[in-house]
């Protein structure tokens, strides 16, 4: 009898928590995302030339 009454008490606790399943949901948001990104970008470009170059240039100002 004993035996009967350890399957009985398996078998109702089998079935208890059987029931309770987590349900786990993925859903995309209603709103789109907006992402603000306020960026500054700034340059500096140091050209180092030779000194004839640099010499030619002063005095060709007209070349380009």
């Amino acid at each position: 009898m004993k035996k009967f009454n350890w399957l009985l008490g398996a078998a109702s606790l089998s079935l208890v928590l059987g029931g309770c399943v987590p349900r786990i949901e993925i859903a995309p948001s209603k709103e789109p995302i907006v992402i603000n990104m306020n960026v500054k970008i700034e340059h500096e470009i140091h050209i180092k030339v030779d000194k004839d170059v640099d010499n030619m240039l002063k005095t060709q100002s007209d070349i380009f």
